[in-house]
């Protein structure tokens, strides 16, 4: 699908290209739409590069919609994007199919990574990368508040996820996760999940294009109101996995992938 925007009044895309993009999937999201908005623009304003931020709305029913219009009416970097309900997958593509950005940075609505940390995915700290993705994994991160059941459900599914897609890479599925301009005109427009394993079908793909990732240490904290459910949504996102990898061994990445100009941005 191509990135459509079904807003009343659609904001119209940066002409120029801001050094960075944010962009925020949110699906139910107003108990802390507008909190979470606040903390970004302000570290955002902080900083002296150009940015902008799109809340994509995956069709909410609440009120997050009309939260996120008034608070864009205040700050102009800010931008609301509506599509119909999808998933976050497809809302995430929107939003970077959307935005134009040098670097483009996914953000979960719940901001369990402290803003602060978003220096760490970027020059001229980080260099010379096509996805940076924070990982609650690597020997200097810190997972705060977990309960240990949704740990240990997230090393299974890990395993599966290295086993079949992704080898070596520790923690796909944090939601903090920073990608070139070049990568976002490659991988995204290529992208077939859109639900809570879109993560693994993005890197698999910018794996295959031979795309640099690197993994990026990061505190998290644990959030109570996630909208991945462990139960609920494991064997949805084990099925995701397993649909990629048979379209690889059917070759239906190759043909695809074949088509994209290494180059092209």
């Amino acid at each position: 699908r191509a990135a459509v925007m079904y807003a009343d009044n659609p904001p119209t895309p940066n002409p120029t290209t801001p050094f960075l993009s944010v962009v925020i999937p949110a699906y139910n999201e107003e108990d802390r739409i507008a909190r979470t908005l606040e903390e970004v623009s302000a570290y955002l304003g902080s900083q002296d590069y150009t940015w902008e931020v799109a809340v994509v709305d995956d069709g909410s029913t609440d009120s997050t919609a009309s939260l996120v219009t008034s608070f864009s009416e205040a700050h102009s970097g800010v931008h609301l994007v509506k599509v119909p309900h999808g998933g976050k997958g497809w809302a995430v593509n929107q939003g970077m199919l959307w935005t134009t950005g040098e670097f483009r940075f996914l953000c979960d609505a719940d901001l369990s990574m402290p803003i602060e940390q978003l220096s760490r995915f970027l020059p001229p700290v980080l260099s010379d990368f096509d996805a940076a993705i924070g990982s609650r994994e690597l020997s200097e991160s810190r997972r705060i508040g977990e309960p240990h059941h949704r740990h240990t459900m997230g090393r299974l599914y890990n395993m599966l996820v290295q086993a079949l897609a992704v080898p070596g890479i520790t923690d796909t599925q944090c939601g903090f996760k920073c990608f070139s301009r070049k990568l976002v005109h490659q991988i995204f427009p290529l992208q077939k999940v859109y639900g809570f394993a879109f993560d693994v079908e993005i890197l698999f793909l910018a794996r295959k294009k031979k795309l640099r990732i690197v993994e990026v240490p990061i505190d998290w904290h644990f959030r109570s109101k996630s909208k991945v459910s462990p139960l609920k949504d494991s064997l949805p996102m084990s099925m995701e996995v397993l649909k990629i990898r048979w379209r690889h061994l059917r070759g239906q990445y190759k043909s695809i992938l074949s088509a994209i100009n290494q180059d092209s941005i």
